[in-house]
């Protein structure tokens, strides 16, 4: 997807009050937001695509202990609260698709950065309006970048790449 595409794509939902507020969704209507995930004041939609590889890129990941790799990314995905879209181990690498939730993260960031700015500027907690309170509750977070399908067809793509090159590999 190019960048003027998704730069658009972002204007239109700012601009939009109706798509870009995690409020005005309406539920009994189709939206074009089904893909987020709703919390109680949160409404977020994150998927990373990951690789890494095994020290020096042995090409160990096979048999039992790609299954255990396979199975330990699974459960620990899972504990933390983490979704696996795609999992691929190949001999040499490891291609995960995981959508995650950022609510730890901006709960540290939203209330620390409050009792700093709170800290800084005191007369903000005398406010009426403030109260003990900086920032409103919740917030909307969405990734940028390229389309999770294309990411999915890359993951896929690459397993098809890896066999290939075992094959080519016997035949010599």
């Amino acid at each position: 997807m190019s960048d003027r595409l998704c730069l658009s794509r972002i204007r239109k939902l700012m601009l939009n009050p109706r798509l870009s507020c995690p409020h005005n969704i309406n539920q009994k209507q189709g939206n074009n937001m089904s893909r987020f995930e709703k919390l109680t004041h949160v409404l977020w939609h994150c998927q990373y695509h990951i690789v890494w590889v095994p020290k020096y890129r042995f090409r160990i990941l096979k048999g039992p202990i790609a299954r255990e790799v396979f199975n330990c990314v699974q459960v620990y995905s899972s504990r933390l609260g983490c979704k696996v879209i795609e999992l691929n181990v190949q001999l040499d690498h490891v291609h995960l698709l995981v959508k995650v939730s950022t609510s730890q993260l901006m709960g540290t960031v939203k209330g620390k950065s409050a009792l700093r700015v709170f800290t800084r500027f005191p007369y903000l907690k005398q406010k009426p309006y403030w109260g003990n309170h900086f920032w409103a509750k919740g917030y909307c977070v969405d990734t940028v970048g390229v389309d999770a399908d294309m990411i999915r067809k890359y993951v896929k793509y690459q397993e098809k790449q890896e066999q290939r090159q075992v094959q080519l590999n016997l035949t010599k």
